[in-house]
C-alpha cells in the first residue's frame, strides 16, 4: 500500500530517530531499550502504551530471539501492528442503506474528510448524500455544500442555527425517497467537553432510529494527528458521549509525529478506519495496521 512509502513521512521524526538509534549500535543492550522507550514517549505514544510495547520487546530480547539491532526494529513494528490491529478488516459496513455520523471538534479536518469519504464511496459505485447538521458553526453548511458540488453529491442543509436533528430528519426522508446507499452526516464540532453536544448526539440518534431503523450505522470520530495528546483527550471524551464504531485520523502527512495513532487504537480499543495523508480527494486511505507499523522499516 502507498502508506508505507518513505516519501509520505508517515511516522515523521519517530521513524528517523528509531532508525538512527538502531543503526548506531552493534549490540542489543539496555541503553538501546532506554533510548527506544524515550523515542516512543516523545513521539506522542502514551506512557501506558509505551510500557506495553517495551515490556514485550524486552521479553523477546531476554529470550535471545533478538540478537541484532535490525531484528529489534522488525520486532518493534510487529508489536505496534498487533496493538493497533483490532481485527476489523472491513472499514465500513457493507450493508446499504448506511448512515455515517461524523463527529469531532472544529478544525480537525471533519468536513474535508466527509468530502474525501464521499468521493471514495462514489468511486466504489455507491450513491451518496450529505447532511449538513453542523448548524452552529458559521458557514459550515455552505462549506459542505461546496464540497458536495465539487464531487457531485447532493447536500441537505438548513439555515444557520437550525435544529441539527431537523436536518437529519429531512436528509433521511430525501435519502429514502431517492434510494441513497450512504448518508454521511456532519455534526456539531464544538469542544468535546460541552454537555449540550451529548444532548444533540442523543437526539440525532433517536431521530435516525425512529425514521430509518433498517439502516446500518457508523459513528466515526475525526482526530487531527498534529494535536498530539489533545487528540487523546478528545477520543476519551467523545467515546463517553457517543457509541463510536471507529476513528479517522487526519493530517498524517509528515507533519505529525504519528505515535498518536498507536495510543488511540490501544488505549480506547477503537479501530482506526481511515487515515488522511494529504489534501487531495484521493488522500484518504483505508487503514492497515501492518502497513502503518511497517513505516518504521523505511526510516
Amino acid at each position: 500500500m502507498s502508506i508505507i512509502k518513505k516519501e509520505r513521512g508517515f511516522f515523521g521524526r519517530m521513524a528517523e530517530r528509531i532508525g538512527d538509534a538502531i543503526s548506531l549500535r552493534g549490540t542489543v543492550d539496555e541503553d538501546l531499550m532506554d533510548e527506544l522507550e524515550e523515542i516512543l514517549i516523545t513521539s506522542d505514544i502514551g506512557m501506558d502504551t509505551t510500557e506495553k510495547i517495551m515490556d514485550e520487546l524486552r521479553v523477546r530480547v531476554r529470550s535471545g530471539r533478538l540478537e541484532s539491532p535490525k531484528r529489534v526494529k522488525h520486532a518493534l513494528a510487529e508489536i505496534i501492528a498487533r496493538l493497533m490491529d483490532k481485527g476489523d478488516r472491513q472499514p465500513l459496513s457493507d450493508s446499504c442503506p448506511l448512515i455515517i455520523l461524523m463527529i469531532g471538534i472544529n478544525g480537525g479536518g471533519k468536513t474535508t474528510t466527509i468530502a474525501k469519504l464521499g468521493h471514495m464511496l462514489k468511486s466504489q459505485g455507491k450513491t451518496v448524500m450529505f447532511a449538513a447538521a453542523d448548524t452552529f458553526r458559521a458557514a459550515a453548511s455552505e462549506q459542505l455544500q461546496i464540497w458536495g458540488d465539487r464531487i457531485g453529491v447532493n447536500t441537505i442543509a438548513h439555515q444557520e442555527g437550525a435544529d441539527p436533528s431537523a436536518v437529519i430528519f429531512d436528509a433521511i426522508q430525501s435519502a429514502k425517497a431517492k434510494n441513497i446507499d450512504v448518508l454521511i452526516c456532519d455534526t456539531a464540532g464544538r469542544l468535546q467537553n460541552k454537555k449540550n453536544l451529548m444532548v444533540e448526539l442523543e437526539k440525532m440518534d433517536r431521530v435516525i432510529s425512529r425514521e430509518y431503523p433498517d439502516a446500518a450505522r457508523e459513528t466515526l470520530l475525526v482526530l487531527d494527528a498534529t494535536n498530539g495528546k489533545n487528540a487523546v483527550s478528545q477520543a476519551e471524551e467523545f467515546n463517553q458521549v457517543a457509541p463510536l464504531t471507529g476513528v479517522v485520523i487526519t493530517k498524517l502527512d509528515g507533519t505529525a509525529k504519528g505515535g498518536i495513532a498507536v495510543t488511540i487504537a490501544d488505549a480506547y480499543d477503537l479501530p482506526i478506519k481511515f487515515i488522511g495523508v494529504g489534501e487531495g480527494m484521493e488522500d484518504l486511505e483505508v487503514f492497515d495496521a501492518e502497513a502503518f507499523a511497517g513505516g518504521i522499516f523505511d526510516a
